[in-house]
């Protein structure tokens, strides 16, 4: 393998490596050009059959320890593509008995340019189908029966993390709910642009050196493997630009946000128990301790990995917006490292999203006594009853708050009766849209 150990001396040493979903579309695409290329009497049938036998112990992972190429290498992927080129020419000479060449064999009517930015494409549309969307789902369908369970679950209402006027936990929820939806169709909608493969452009979109049918048939090949419904690119944006994996990238980061501010009210609704709002139990979240020399303490150790997995996320989105800034004319090069970066972000999102659904959002338990303490305790439902009890009784009301009292038990010591302050605090009537409460004649 003249090329891959002459580059690995050439490229960077980080140990960086491809993830086995790009190693896997590499071997993919492989298979489909070998085949193709044989149907069209471009290669022989004992060659043709040879590489595509290769291409499918790639795609099996048979080679991952041998495609060594560092993720950061030449901006087009000619490192990843000659690798994967050098394994599968070796392997299928060994199959056939013949001499097999990386270049006019196996990388017939291909280039680097086309066959990496197709392949990374694959890779981000073959892990979302497989890993994001239905963790993205799970949540989804987990937040709307909790959004439904704790609809009559009354708390404070909470803007500038100062008290606000009450509101139910399931509507909190519902929030969330709409947002991961929303989530959702902009990544399938995304999703719908990668899938636009640039297969067959050759070095600078002409397709020059390859078969005027070969884009077509090549991904006619892919989709019978996948099942994914990719489509032809414009050949010449397809590989001058990696907008369309930015998008995705830009989808995943928002999705990620959304995550974020979530475990965010989460861990504030989970703080204490005695110091902090205590207004949720997350019983999974004590099956490890919370801390090595305080016996007993519970972490919200789940939502505490899934920030720092976003963070990650996000930060990966920043590196691919200058990565996709990253080429001239006719050529992207940030090509290898978006396709790191993409299938690493939907790994990491995926994993985040399931354990939190799992661990945080299923085993969710509300604290509906301490809830609705604190939602009677709101300083701005003394402008609400204001109106109900008068002027002077609000005020002294508002002074016995600020000495612990909730309203239900100030109101107590100005003497109502548990039915008149029931009819006052009609809490349920406050986190729905109208006016709950008229003025006195």
């Amino acid at each position: 393998m003249k090329y891959t150990e002459a580059a690995t001396r050439l490229f960077m040493a980080t140990g960086t490596k491809f993830p086995r979903q790009v190693i896997w579309a590499m071997g993919l695409v492989k298979y489909a050009s070998a085949k193709v290329n044989t149907e069209l009497g471009l290669l022989s049938g004992d060659i043709g059959h040879a590489i595509m036998e290769a291409s499918k112990e790639v795609m099996d992972g048979r080679f991952d320890d041998e495609v060594t190429v560092d993720v950061f290498q030449t901006g087009s992927g000619t490192g990843l593509n000659m690798n994967i080129n050098e394994v599968i020419a070796e392997r299928a000479g060994e199959i056939s008995g013949k001499r097999i060449h990386p270049n006019d064999h196996v990388n017939l009517g291909q280039s680097s340019n086309d066959t990496v930015s197709t392949a990374i494409r694959i890779a981000a549309v073959h892990s979302s189908m497989l890993l994001l969307i239905p963790a993205l789902n799970k949540l989804i369908t987990s937040l709307g029966e909790k959004s439904s369970l704790f609809n009559t679950v009354i708390k404070a209402g909470r803007t500038h993390l100062r008290d606000a006027l009450p509101i139910t936990l399931g509507q909190e929820l519902s929030g969330y709910l709409d947002a991961f939806s929303h989530d959702l169709k902009i990544i399938e909608s995304t999703l719908d642009y990668v899938k636009e493969l640039p297969i067959g452009g050759t070095a600078v979109g002409t397709g020059l050196n390859t078969h005027p049918e070969f884009q077509g048939r090549v991904i006619k090949e892919i989709n019978e493997i996948t099942s994914l419904d990719f489509k032809p690119a414009n050949k010449f944006r397809g590989l001058k630009l990696l907008t369309d994996i930015l998008n995705l990238s830009g989808a995943l980061r928002a999705t990620a946000i959304d995550l974020y501010r979530l475990g965010q009210d989460i861990r504030l609704m989970f703080s204490g128990p005695m110091t902090g709002l205590n207004e949720i139990d997350l019983p999974t979240q004590g099956e490890v301790a919370g801390s090595s020399i305080m016996p007993g303490k519970t972490n919200p150790v789940t939502v505490e990995a899934t920030l720092l997995a976003v963070a990650q996320v996000v930060g990966l989105d920043h590196a691919n917006q200058f990565a996709s800034m990253l080429g001239e004319f006719e050529l992207a090069m940030g090509v290898p490292l978006m396709g790191y970066n993409i299938v690493l972000q939907v790994h990491l999102l995926s994993e985040a999203l399931s354990k939190f659904t799992n661990l945080v959002i299923d085993g969710m338990v509300p604290n509906t006594d301490r809830m609705r303490r604190y939602a009677e305790s709101s300083p701005s439902l003394i402008t609400v009853i204001s109106p109900v009890i008068g002027y002077d009784k609000a005020a002294e009301i508002g002074r016995r708050l600020t000495h612990g009292l909730s309203i239900r038990e100030a109101l107590r010591e100005l003497g109502y009766t548990d039915e008149q302050i029931n009819e006052i605090l009609n809490l349920e009537k406050l986190t729905k849209p109208g006016f709950p409460l008229s003025h006195e004649s």
